[in-house]
C-alpha cells in the first residue's frame, strides 16, 4: 500500500526565509498539492523543542476553508519517535475508548521536489472537528505549556499565576470564554470537598474525563496531564471536554526518543483536577471501574498487536525514502515488538495497582 503524498512549492526566497528563524511563527506564503488539489497555503514550523531537530514540523494554514474539508493541517516529523507510528497509535487508542480524539495519517511529504520523508498528518481541533462529529459548536482552548495544570499556582516557581487562564491558547471563541475557563479553574481549586462533589458535575463532563485519564495513564504520556490536549466547552450541556493532542512521546518512550520504564507514572496520574476528582469515593470508583474495563478489553496485547504490525508495514516500503533516516531500519523493525513488550508490562503493572483506587 502506498501512503498518500503532499507536494509543497515556496519561492525559494521564502524558503530562505523561513529557514532562516527558526522560532519565527509568522508565516510564508507558499502552494500545497495533494493529488490532482492544488491551493494556496500560508506555511510555517510548529511545536516547541521540535523546532530544534533536522527534520521539522509544519502548520498550513489554506486560504480555502472547504479544500477537501480541510481548513489547518500539522504534520509532524516524528523525528524522535523510532518507531514514527507512536502519536497515531495513541490517538487512534484514545478514539477507541470513546475520547473524543483528533484523526490522522502518515504521509509522504515533499518541498520544491525534494523529498522529506514520513511525515503524519494531523486533524487541527477546531470548528471542523467539531462539524465533522455533529458536535455542538463550543469554544476550544490549546494547552500551550505546562501553566495548563488546572491549578492556581505555576509549576514552574510554584507562585500565584498572573491569569488563570495561562497556559492556555483560545483556538475558537470569544474572550468571555477565557473568562469562563478562569472560573472553572477557580472553582475547582477553591471549593471546600462537599461542595466540589456537587458544583463539578455542572462544569465537567466527568466520565469523558476518565476516559481521557485512562488514556494518558495507559499510554504514559508523562506531559499529558499538564500539556499536550485541548479543551472543549460543550455548545449544549455547558461542560468542559479533555482532547489529546500530540502523543508521540509514549509506548514506552520519551520526548527524546529514550527508553521510560513502564511503571513511571502512576495510576492515579497527576495535576490539580485529577487529584480533587479521585478525593471523591464515587468518582475514584467509577475511574476504577472503567480502567479496569479498558485494560480487560482494549489495552491488550491481542487487542493492540494487529494495530501496531498494520501501521508498522504500512510505513516500512516508504522507509528509505525518508532521508532523516538512514541506517535506523534495523531499529525500526524491532520497535513493534518494544512496543508490545511496554504494553504487556504497562497493563500488569496497572492491574496489580488497582488497589491503589479503592
Amino acid at each position: 500500500m502506498n501512503l498518500p503524498r503532499i507536494d509543497i512549492f515556496i519561492n525559494p526566497a521564502d524558503l530562505r526565509e523561513l529557514k532562516s528563524d527558526i522560532w519565527n511563527d509568522d508565516p510564508v506564503p507558499a502552494s500545497l498539492r495533494i493529488g490532482k488539489k492544488r491551493a494556496e497555503i500560508d506555511l510555517s514550523y510548529r511545536g516547541s523543542h521540535i523546532r530544534k531537530f533536522r527534520k521539522k514540523s509544519y502548520h498550513i494554514s489554506l486560504f480555502r476553508s472547504n479544500f477537501l474539508g480541510i481548513k489547518e493541517v500539522h504534520l509532524n516529523s516524528e523525528y524522535k519517535d523510532p518507531s514514527l507510528i507512536r502519536n497515531k497509535l495513541s490517538l487512534d487508542f484514545f478514539h477507541q475508548i470513546g475520547c473524543l480524539s483528533p484523526s490522522s495519517r502518515h504521509i509522504l511529504l515533499s518541498i520544491n521536489g525534494k523529498m522529506e520523508g514520513i511525515y503524519l498528518q494531523l486533524e487541527s481541533v477546531d470548528d471542523n472537528f467539531l462539524k465533522k462529529r455533529n458536535l455542538p459548536m463550543g469554544p476550544i482552548f490549546y494547552a500551550i505549556n505546562d501553566d495548563a495544570n488546572f491549578s492556581l499556582l505555576s509549576p514552574e516557581d510554584n507562585k500565584a499565576k498572573s491569569k488563570l487562564s495561562a497556559g492556555y491558547e483560545l483556538k475558537i471563541g470569544e474572550k468571555e470564554d477565557l473568562l469562563s475557563l478562569e472560573d472553572f479553574i477557580y472553582q475547582l481549586n477553591t471549593s471546600l470537598k462537599q461542595e466540589f462533589e456537587t458544583v463539578i458535575p455542572k462544569l465537567l463532563n466527568i466520565h469523558q474525563y476518565f476516559r481521557w485519564l485512562a488514556g494518558v495513564v495507559c499510554t504514559q504520556n508523562y506531559d499529558g496531564f499538564v500539556h499536550n490536549y485541548a479543551i472543549y466547552r460543550n455548545g449544549e450541556t455547558g461542560l468542559y471536554e479533555i482532547i489529546p493532542w500530540d502523543y508521540d512521546a509514549t509506548w514506552g518512550r520519551d520526548i527524546y526518543g529514550k527508553e521510560m520504564e513502564y511503571d513511571y507514572v502512576r495510576i492515579q496520574g497527576f495535576n490539580t483536577l485529577t487529584a480533587r476528582l479521585l478525593d471523591i469515593d464515587q468518582f475514584k470508583k467509577e475511574y476504577a471501574k472503567l480502567l479496569k474495563q479498558i485494560l480487560n478489553e482494549n489495552f491488550t496485547k491481542e487487542a493492540m498487536e494487529p494495530q501496531i504490525n498494520n501501521l508498522h508495514s504500512a510505513i516500512r516500503p516508504h522507509y528509505n525514502l525518508d532521508p532523516y533516516l538512514n541506517g535506523q531500519l534495523n531499529i525500526f523493525d524491532k520497535e513493534p515488538e518494544f512496543i508490545i513488550q511496554f504494553i504487556e508490562d504497562r497493563r500488569n503493572y496497572l492491574r496489580n495497582h488497582l488497589m491503589d483506587l479503592e
